[in-house]
């Protein structure tokens, strides 16, 4: 998505957005931004706080949440307190594909959290209703979206049946994943979203939206990353909303360290036989 928008041949309407929170910000600057997100990336926040790169120097961008399987979810993205699929679709085709529509969001306001969207208004787009090219699109658009199924994976191609079969009793039980990753959700009936403290990370992302959490995202059909399915092999991998974690044995490890879990080698692998199953 980033080289898409850097080929763009004026560039200057999205200069002088950014100017609001970096007045030098150079055209040359901004499209070394947008290469900078890599594969299957995208950063809506950027035109909202300006916030290019990450304190580690990392970009600021986010994978690309899932577009299936999300019915029955509260939020959708991948940090919390933003809204569910309506709420992106209207953001989305009004203030980043500027279609012409409304779109409102008082919280966009604060200043000292997005500078940039503060000064645009960009939480009070109006239009006239006779004139609106957006609004009444949203219902048929939120049904199609949430009408997708979650890809299936492969008993003894995609995942191994034996040890999937173990690791279900570790989600549940010792891995404790569960607790969050409700079944067969995948994420939590209700409101899903935790806070940094609580998921032992950083809050880089999660202070960017106006939940300050992130969101329990949706497991089903993680065994396409995982495999490199349907995609370039060399952007196999990557989980979590930035991409931190290359293999979701990378996850487990991590979950293991920070939780005090206590699994074995045995049981990591398991439990990343039975999210391949997903």
């Amino acid at each position: 998505m980033g080289a898409i928008a850097a080929a763009a041949p004026n560039l200057a309407p999205v200069q002088q957005l950014l100017q609001i929170a970096d007045p030098g910000i150079t055209v040359d600057q901004i499209r070394q931004v947008l290469h900078s997100w890599g594969p299957g990336k995208f950063d809506a926040e950027l035109f909202l706080d300006g916030k290019a790169f990450q304190p580690d120097g990392r970009s600021a961008a986010t994978l690309i949440p899932n577009a299936r399987g999300l019915a029955g979810h509260n939020l959708h993205t991948w940090t919390g307190g933003w809204g569910s699929i309506p709420y992106w679709n209207a953001f989305v085709a009004v203030n980043e594909m500027h279609g012409v529509g409304t779109f409102f969001d008082e919280r966009l306001d604060d200043a000292a959290q997005f500078p940039i969207a503060a000064r645009a208004q960009l939480g009070h787009v109006s239009v006239d209703p006779d004139h609106d090219q957006v609004t009444s699109k949203l219902p048929a658009l939120q049904f199609y979206q949430l009408a997708l199924p979650a890809v299936k994976p492969r008993p003894g191609i995609d995942f191994d049946t034996e040890a999937a079969k173990r690791g279900d009793e570790l989600f549940s039980g010792k891995a404790n994943c569960n607790s969050c990753h409700r079944e067969p959700l995948w994420t939590e009936p209700g409101w899903n979203q935790h806070t940094a403290d609580e998921m032992k990370i950083d809050s880089f992302e999660a202070d960017r939206s106006p939940g300050h959490a992130y969101r329990t995202m949706n497991l089903a059909g993680v065994f396409i990353r995982e495999r490199g399915l349907f995609m370039n092999p060399a952007n196999k991998g990557r989980f979590y909303h930035d991409g931190r974690f290359q293999t979701l044995l990378d996850v487990v490890n991590s979950y293991n360290d920070r939780f005090n879990l206590g699994l074995s080698d045995q049981e990591k692998h398991d439990v990343v036989e039975y999210l391949k199953s997903l």
